[in-house]
């Protein structure tokens, strides 16, 4: 597990050791410094880490499953403030760069 506490927000890597299911390489956790007044204490979780079929690394971000008339649906518990989707790409880059250097340190 990798922690990083210098930061206002770190990212903490839980490595998926059972290999169940194929594909996750590990699990991440948001947490929230001093910096962010309210939420400092408090961590978001239900990030997964995956590796591709086609190769590369995906990050999949907090959901909650529901059911409509059968029929299975997801609702993102993380979404852009301003309505840009490409807001979502800082974090994902900032997740998959912690997982990077937990590799790293792991090696």
């Amino acid at each position: 597990m990798t922690e990083g506490n210098s930061a206002p927000v770190s990212v903490r890597i839980v490595p998926n050791t059972s290999g169940n299911p194929a594909g996750k390489l590990a699990d991440a956790e948001v947490v929230f410094g001093a910096e962010f007044g309210p939420l400092y204490g408090l961590k978001l979780i239900g990030f997964a880490i995956w590796e591709r079929r086609s190769g590369g690394r995906n990050v999949t971000f907090p959901a909650r499953q529901y059911s409509v008339n059968g029929e299975r649906r997801s609702f993102a518990l993380l979404r852009p403030a301003n309505g840009n989707a490409s807001a979502q790409e800082v974090i994902r880059d900032f997740i998959l760069d912690a997982y990077s250097r937990n590799e790293a340190e792991a090696e």
